[in-house]
């Protein structure tokens, strides 16, 4: 299992990274991104939560 972003749903609204600031961050342009070698992080309870919380369901994990 993974975690995927959207970048083309993304905008920006940061509660990932507010959420589970070890897993996600934010790049130049104000979208999600996971923090390097953290793809895999899945069971972490925080991404759980991430996902939940996105306003436009960018996040998934698969």
């Amino acid at each position: 299992m993974r975690i995927r972003i959207d970048k083309d749903v993304c905008i920006g609204a940061g509660q990932c990274a507010l959420t589970a600031p070890k897993v996600f961050t934010q790049d130049d342009d104000g979208l999600s991104e996971l923090l390097p070698g953290h793809e895999k992080d899945v069971t972490d309870p925080m991404v759980k939560e991430a996902v939940r919380v996105c306003p436009v369901q960018a996040i998934t994990v698969e």
